[in-house]
């Protein structure tokens, strides 16, 4: 039986596994013993081993989804060379632009019927993204003039839930006209800001990942 002699390596190997059962199961109806069986060949052994459960092994899934996310936004958050507003655009570019994204709409995952892996990612947009991230580059934005807002944490969590929840078709299931809908009004909501962060290619790449998320569902 094949075996991971790395630590690391098998650890990758069961949130890999575990991620793609998650979006194509749903986290409630996965079972330790199916994320086995697709292990080829480790043991129960190896995922108690490194895991105390199935929702251990759930909270790591979803750290390693935002981890690289967030490794992206902290880059940007320290840049010196850009404004607020331009950093805001910048993040929007970068997010919609990674290629892991087609990897994940193309495996169409239904995101609200699986509950416990769309609050954990909720949690981590309130929690971590929107104060930690989004709210400095807000309130740089203020003191440079490119952000008008009096409440610069409420407009973080509000970028962030918009852009991460709202506007997210593996969420509602949106179709490539309604997320085109979304984004046009987000645009018009950011503009009140002060913020012209959203452009026609972010649209077109939207409208790209809603299509590959309807023809694969």
């Amino acid at each position: 039986m094949a075996r991971n002699k790395h630590p690391e390596e098998t650890v990758n190997l069961i949130l890999d596994v575990s991620l793609r059962l998650f979006l194509e199961k749903g986290y409630e109806h996965t079972s330790i013993q199916e994320i086995i069986n697709n292990l080829g060949g480790l043991s129960k052994g190896a995922i108690y081993h490194h895991f105390k459960s199935k929702e251990d092994i759930l909270v790591a899934v979803t750290e390693r989804m935002t981890g690289e996310s967030n490794r992206m936004l902290a880059e940007i958050r320290d840049r010196t060379d850009l404004t607020g507003s331009e950093k805001l655009k910048t993040i929007f570019r970068e997010s919609l632009g990674r290629p892991v994204l087609e990897d994940i709409f193309e495996a169409a995952p239904d995101l609200g019927n699986n509950p416990r892996l769309l609050f954990s990612m909720f949690r981590d947009t309130v929690d971590d993204a929107a104060p930690n991230y989004i709210l400095p580059i807000i309130e740089q934005g203020i003191e440079d003039g490119t952000i008008r807002t009096d409440y610069p944490e409420e407009l973080a969590e509000l970028i962030t839930l918009a852009a991460n929840i709202w506007m997210n078709p593996m969420i509602f299931k949106d179709s490539a006209e309604r997320a085109n809908r979304k984004f046009i009004v987000f645009c018009q909501m950011m503009k009140s800001f002060g913020l012209d962060i959203v452009d026609e290619e972010m649209l077109n790449r939207l409208k790209q990942l809603a299509l590959i998320y309807q023809k694969n569902k």
